[in-house]
């Protein structure tokens, strides 16, 4: 009987040759639904399968519910997985998430967006403020006659946004632009409404001479951001109104070709996907992981789009 066992247990170990030795590691997005994130997936499931011993789940609620988000992480708690990693979409509700899970054992790193104050070990991702300085002051290179501008955002709970918002602002104290009341809105992750948020800001402000999304959201409704941008084109050519806008994904990089934006300040989440795997493992060895590791990011215009798509 015992000899039956032994046999068994080298047969289950044989079955599955990568993962006998290996480690589960949850990469965990602030909403399936939002394209940006399928390239972290990516980025987390290449790392993984040329690690060999790892493997890779990519789970998150499927719209931005952060409620949804640290249930979800509570399960994998449940689960004992060997690691996590989190886009924090409120950083009030992930905190407690963080905690319950470092109680548990269970290492913790942040990705795309932080959560500074919790017990996560490590944040991998873009320098926020520096990514909303970059979108300020591109909008201030293409105008600097100024003008009245508004921001949307993502999530009113995401730290990483907020940082983004902020660097707008500080790019642009003292010049003369000037940011409309109400701004930011908050579109929750939500392509559709934050085309409508677009729409909503020009109908209300009809001198708005500029528009920053601080994340790609409207550019992942292309076709309605075509069409609001398509009414926009005139003034747009003319030099009266502006789209500075985050990220730059490929619909984004075809819709800044044909003219429907000025500028494109882009992430690297393919590369917070892979360096997330890297991290976790490191910290399952017994490694120290640097607490902040930065990936990037990339301006991109109608100069070097081309060589962008490529």
């Amino acid at each position: 009987m015992r000899k039956a066992l032994l046999a068994a247990a080298v047969l289950a170990m044989m079955a599955t040759p990568g993962l006998a030795q290996g480690y589960r590691f949850v990469i965990v997005p602030k909403a399936m639904n939002n394209p940006f994130f399928d390239f972290a997936r990516d980025g987390c499931q290449k790392r993984a399968k040329e690690l060999g011993n790892i493997e890779c789940i990519y789970k998150g609620p499927v719209e931005h519910e952060p409620a949804t988000q640290a249930q979800i992480i509570q399960d994998f708690v449940t689960q004992k997985v060997d690691g996590l990693a989190i886009s924090v979409a409120d950083v009030a509700a992930m905190t407690k998430s963080i905690e319950a899970a470092s109680a548990a054992g269970i290492p913790v790193i942040t990705f795309d967006s932080d959560a500074p104050g919790s017990k996560r070990i490590a944040y991998i991702g873009t320098d926020n403020k520096e990514f909303g300085l970059a979108l300020g002051k591109q909008l201030l290179k293409l105008r600097p006659d100024g003008g009245r501008y508004a921001m949307i955002s993502g999530g009113p709970g995401a730290e990483n946004l907020a940082e983004r918002v902020d660097g707008v602002r500080e790019a642009l104290k003292g010049s003369k632009w000037t940011e409309v009341g109400g701004s930011p809105t908050f579109c929750n992750d939500d392509p559709a409404l934050g085309v409508q948020q677009m729409t909503d800001l020009r109908t209300a402000a009809p001198d708005l001479a500029a528009i920053i999304p601080v994340g790609g959201w409207p550019m992942f409704a292309p076709e309605g951001f075509k069409a609001f941008a398509s009414k926009s084109k005139k003034d747009m050519d003319a030099g009266k109104f502006t789209l500075v806008v985050a990220d730059t994904l490929k619909m984004q990089l075809e819709l800044l070709k044909e003219g429907y934006a000025n500028v494109l300040i882009g992430q690297r989440p393919f590369e917070m996907g892979e360096k997330a795997m890297d991290t976790l493992l490191a910290i399952k060895k017994g490694q120290k992981a640097p607490p902040i590791i930065h990936t990037g990011l990339d301006v991109v215009t109608k100069d070097n789009v081309a060589a962008m798509l490529k």
